[in-house]
Protein backbone atom coordinates (compact mmCIF):
# COMPACT_ATOMS: atom_id res chain seq x y z
CA UNK A 1 0.00 0.00 0.00
CA UNK A 2 0.99 3.32 -0.79
CA UNK A 3 -0.29 6.39 1.32
CA UNK A 4 0.21 9.95 0.87
CA UNK A 5 1.49 11.97 3.99
CA UNK A 6 1.64 15.26 4.56
CA UNK A 7 5.50 17.33 3.97
CA UNK A 8 5.05 21.03 3.60
CA UNK A 9 6.80 22.03 -0.01
CA UNK A 10 5.40 23.41 -3.01
CA UNK A 11 7.31 20.94 -5.22
CA UNK A 12 7.19 17.99 -2.53
CA UNK A 13 5.38 14.83 -2.99
CA UNK A 14 5.34 12.40 0.39
CA UNK A 15 4.60 8.58 0.49
CA UNK A 16 4.76 6.20 3.05
CA UNK A 17 5.15 2.42 1.25
CA UNK A 18 4.24 -0.71 3.78
CA UNK A 19 3.52 -4.50 1.78
CA UNK A 20 3.56 -5.03 -2.06
CA UNK A 21 3.08 -1.82 -4.18
CA UNK A 22 0.90 -2.20 -7.13
CA UNK A 23 0.00 -0.42 -10.22
CA UNK A 24 -2.78 1.73 -8.81
CA UNK A 25 -0.54 2.38 -5.77
CA UNK A 26 1.94 3.77 -8.72
CA UNK A 27 -0.69 5.58 -10.48
CA UNK A 28 -1.54 7.70 -7.14
CA UNK A 29 1.47 9.56 -7.46
CA UNK A 30 1.07 10.75 -11.69
CA UNK A 31 -1.19 13.35 -10.57
CA UNK A 32 1.27 14.84 -7.56
CA UNK A 33 3.91 15.06 -10.05
CA UNK A 34 2.24 16.42 -12.65
CA UNK A 35 0.76 19.14 -10.52
CA UNK A 36 4.50 19.98 -9.51
CA UNK A 37 5.70 20.18 -13.30
CA UNK A 38 2.91 21.95 -14.56
CA UNK A 39 4.25 25.37 -12.53
CA UNK A 40 7.98 24.50 -13.78
CA UNK A 41 9.12 22.74 -10.67
CA UNK A 42 11.37 19.52 -9.98
CA UNK A 43 9.80 17.31 -7.94
CA UNK A 44 11.51 16.25 -4.41
CA UNK A 45 10.07 12.99 -3.36
CA UNK A 46 10.46 11.84 0.16
CA UNK A 47 9.86 7.96 0.32
CA UNK A 48 9.47 6.02 3.67
CA UNK A 49 9.13 2.65 3.85
CA UNK A 50 7.92 0.98 6.83
CA UNK A 51 7.20 -3.04 6.84
CA UNK A 52 7.79 -2.53 2.56
CA UNK A 53 8.13 -5.98 0.83
CA UNK A 54 8.65 -4.63 -2.44
CA UNK A 55 6.57 -4.35 -5.83
CA UNK A 56 4.34 -6.88 -7.53
CA UNK A 57 5.53 -7.01 -11.66
CA UNK A 58 2.58 -4.71 -12.59
CA UNK A 59 3.48 -2.54 -10.17
CA UNK A 60 7.43 -2.61 -10.60
CA UNK A 61 6.62 -2.18 -14.43
CA UNK A 62 4.39 1.01 -13.80
CA UNK A 63 7.26 2.38 -11.38
CA UNK A 64 10.22 1.68 -13.87
CA UNK A 65 8.13 3.21 -16.70
CA UNK A 66 7.27 6.37 -14.56
CA UNK A 67 10.85 6.22 -13.40
CA UNK A 68 12.04 6.29 -16.82
CA UNK A 69 10.15 9.20 -18.19
CA UNK A 70 10.61 11.57 -15.13
CA UNK A 71 14.07 10.49 -15.18
CA UNK A 72 15.28 14.51 -15.53
CA UNK A 73 12.23 15.80 -13.73
CA UNK A 74 13.08 15.08 -10.02
CA UNK A 75 15.36 17.04 -8.18
CA UNK A 76 15.81 15.03 -4.92
CA UNK A 77 14.50 11.54 -3.52
CA UNK A 78 14.72 10.56 -0.16
CA UNK A 79 14.57 7.32 0.61
CA UNK A 80 13.63 5.69 4.27
CA UNK A 81 13.86 2.29 5.09
CA UNK A 82 15.29 -0.09 7.41
CA UNK A 83 16.31 -2.99 4.98
CA UNK A 84 19.61 -3.49 3.47
CA UNK A 85 17.82 -4.06 0.27
CA UNK A 86 16.32 -0.62 0.13
CA UNK A 87 20.14 1.15 0.72
CA UNK A 88 20.75 -1.21 -2.47
CA UNK A 89 17.92 -0.03 -4.11
CA UNK A 90 18.77 4.01 -3.52
CA UNK A 91 22.61 2.98 -5.16
CA UNK A 92 20.50 1.35 -8.41
CA UNK A 93 18.37 4.17 -8.89
CA UNK A 94 21.59 7.18 -9.40
CA UNK A 95 22.71 6.47 -12.86
CA UNK A 96 18.98 6.67 -14.60
CA UNK A 97 18.01 10.34 -12.82
CA UNK A 98 19.92 13.64 -12.46
CA UNK A 99 18.38 14.22 -8.90
CA UNK A 100 20.28 14.08 -5.92
CA UNK A 101 19.47 10.70 -4.18
CA UNK A 102 20.51 9.40 -0.36
CA UNK A 103 19.06 6.79 1.81
CA UNK A 104 18.28 7.51 5.43
CA UNK A 105 17.12 4.65 8.08
CA UNK A 106 14.12 4.86 9.47
CA UNK A 107 15.69 6.29 12.62
CA UNK A 108 16.53 9.08 10.67
CA UNK A 109 13.57 10.18 8.97
CA UNK A 110 12.95 13.09 10.63
CA UNK A 111 16.57 14.53 9.46
CA UNK A 112 15.17 12.78 5.88
CA UNK A 113 12.66 15.51 5.96
CA UNK A 114 14.68 18.28 6.73
CA UNK A 115 17.09 17.27 3.82
CA UNK A 116 14.68 17.18 1.27
CA UNK A 117 12.99 20.78 2.62
CA UNK A 118 16.33 22.31 1.83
Amino acid sequence: MLQIIELQGKNIVATKASGKLDKKDIEKIHPLIHAILDKGMKVRWYFEMEEFTGWDFPGLWEDLKMDTAHAKDYEKIAMVGNKKWQDWITQFMKPFTNAEIKYFDLEEKEIAKEWIKK
